[in-house]
C-alpha cells in the first residue's frame, strides 16, 4: 500500500477546446476510486488498472468517506477502482455507508467473484443490497476475452448466474444488477435501447442469465485506450469523431453536473476521466475529500477539455449509461 500525504502538482488546466463551458449543479454522488489494484489489466481501460498496480487508499482518507456523505446529504456511493473489493476495507466502508441508507453502486468486473478469498463476496453484496455495475463488454466469448483476457467470459457467465441465484436481476428483489457494454475499438457505441435487448435476448436464451439494464458506454481517448489508438494511428480521427457527433442536448445531463470523483489521496475532481488526467478547475486549487465537510462545489465550474466530447458524442455516455436516446 502505498500512502501519500503530501499534496500533488496543482493538475494541469488543458490545452484551449471547443468543448462548452460547464458549472457544477447540486451534488448527489460521491465516485470514489479506492485504488488501481485489479486482476484484470482491460486494453480499454483508462485508469490502466491491473494485477501490478499497489495503489490504495489509506486508512485515514478512506474514514473520511462517510461523514462526507452525511455532511452533503448524498444520495449514492459509487466505488471503483482497479477492482474496488481489493480494497481491505471495502466491505467497512460498504456497510457504513448503508447504514446512512446511501445508495452503493460496485463497478464490478465479475471475475473477482471467483477469485480467492472472494467467495462469500456476492453473498455480502446481496445482504448489503448493493447496486453491482457489472463490466461485459460484449455477449461473444470472443469479443469479450480478446479485450479483457482469455478466459474471462466464462468466469463472467458464472459469476451472473451466482448473482442472478441471490436474486440480482431478478424482478421484485430490489437487487439492481446493471451491464455495462464498451465498443471493442474506436466506435461509438450502438444506441443503448437496441443493444439491451440483444443483451437480454443472447445471454437469456444461451445462459439463462437475466439483468436489470444496460449501460453503453463510450471508450474514452485517454491512458491505456489513448495509447493503443495512438500506436494504431487512429487517435486523431477517433477525436474528431467524438467532437463531430457531439449532442448539445446531453450537456444538461453529464455526470459532472452531479457527481465529484476522489482518487485513491483523497483529491477531488469533476469526474472520473479529468482525475486520470490530473485535470483540475481552472482558477481554483485542487480541493481534498475533508473539504467537503464544510464545502458545498455547487456552481462551481466544470474543468473541460477535449476528451469530454466522449461523453456527449451520440447518444452520450457517463456512469449511468447513454444520456439520450440519439442515434450512436
Amino acid at each position: 500500500m502505498q500512502l501519500h500525504s503530501a499534496p500533488p502538482p496543482t493538475g494541469a488546466q488543458g490545452p484551449a477546446t471547443a468543448f462548452p463551458p460547464l458549472q457544477r449543479g447540486p451534488l448527489t454522488t460521491l465516485q470514489v476510486n479506492l485504488g488501481y489494484r485489479c486482476n484484470q489489466a482491460c486494453s480499454h481501460c483508462h485508469v490502466n488498472a491491473g494485477p501490478s498496480r499497489t495503489e490504495m487508499m489509506d486508512p485515514a482518507t478512506l474514514a473520511l468517506i462517510p461523514p462526507v456523505l452525511a455532511a452533503r446529504q448524498l444520495s449514492c456511493l459509487d466505488l471503483t477502482g482497479g477492482a474496488p473489493e481489493l480494497h481491505p476495507q471495502f466491505r467497512e466502508l460498504v456497510v457504513a455507508a448503508r447504514q446512512l441508507g446511501v445508495e452503493v453502486l460496485d463497478r464490478c468486473n465479475l471475475t473477482i467473484l471467483s477469485e480467492p478469498g472472494q467467495a462469500d463476496l456476492a453473498r455480502f453484496l446481496a445482504d448489503q443490497g448493493v447496486t453491482v455495475v457489472a463490466s461485459l463488454p460484449c455477449y461473444a466469448a470472443e469479443n469479450v476475452d480478446r479485450q479483457r483476457g482469455s478466459g474471462v467470459f466464462e468466469r463472467s457467465i458464472e459469476a451472473l448466474r451466482q448473482l442472478n441465484a441471490l436474486g440480482y436481476g431478478q424482478q421484485g428483489s430490489g437487487l439492481e444488477l446493471q451491464l455495462v457494454y464498451n465498443p471493442q475499438g474506436p466506435e461509438l457505441p450502438p444506441p443503448q435501447a437496441q443493444l439491451e435487448a440483444d443483451y437480454r435476448r443472447v445471454l437469456g436464451a444461451d445462459f439463462g442469465v437475466v439483468f436489470t439494464s444496460l449501460y453503453a458506454l463510450a471508450n474514452m481517448p485517454i491512458q491505456r485506450f489513448a495509447s493503443w489508438l495512438q500506436a494504431q494511428g487512429k487517435l486523431e480521427a477517433y477525436q474528431a469523431l467524438l467532437q463531430n457527433k457531439h449532442c448539445g442536448a446531453n450537456l444538461e445531463r453529464v455526470m459532472c453536473r452531479s457527481l465529484i470523483s476522489v482518487d485513491w489521496q483523497g483529491w477531488l475532481y469533476d469526474c472520473d476521466f479529468n482525475q486520470q488526467l490530473g485535470l483540475s478547475a481552472a482558477g481554483r486549487p485542487r480541493r481534498h475529500l475533508g473539504e467537503l465537510l464544510s464545502w458545498d462545489p455547487q456552481g462551481d465550474a466544470v474543468a473541460v477539455a477535449d476528451h469530454c466530447f466522449g461523453c456527449t458524442a451520440g447518444g452520450g455516455s457517463s456512469c449511468g449509461g447513454a444520456l439520450s436516446r440519439a442515434a450512436g
